[in-house]
């Protein structure tokens, strides 16, 4: 029997900035995992599908998330859990990476180069 993988990532990333991320993380599946990615762009979403034995499914990314489906074959089932957290791990450090910074981060780094235009 197949084990099924479904995660939803919500983003404030916009659809350019999420689509950067999915040719990121696609480029980790190849790597990483040896998955065969076809990415597949489209006006108000992405559509990534990834394959290698035992294991296929697809990314799908919006402006606003990403929803990841895969189905394990009988093998790999046993490891759903793992496979699962390791999916997660890469999506979530991929996404904590690519937060916008704070308003007031953005105003302390905007500061210095404000004083020296001053200056100049």
């Amino acid at each position: 029997m197949a084990a099924d993988i479904h995660i939803e990532r919500k983003h404030t990333l916009g659809l350019a900035g999420a689509r950067k991320l999915a040719w990121r993380w696609a480029e980790q599946a190849e790597n990483e995992f040896d998955m065969s990615c076809t990415y597949e762009e489209g006006d108000d979403g992405d559509e990534v599908q990834f394959t290698r034995s035992g294991v296929n499914g697809t990314l799908k990314v919006s402006a606003q998330q990403f929803e990841l489906d895969a189905r394990l074959g009988f093998l790999l089932g046993a490891f759903k859990e793992r496979i699962e957290s390791e999916i997660v791990k890469n999506l979530d450090t991929l996404l904590a990476a690519k937060k916008p910074a704070s308003k007031t981060a953005a105003a302390k780094a905007a500061a210095p180069a404000a004083k020296k235009k001053k200056a100049g």
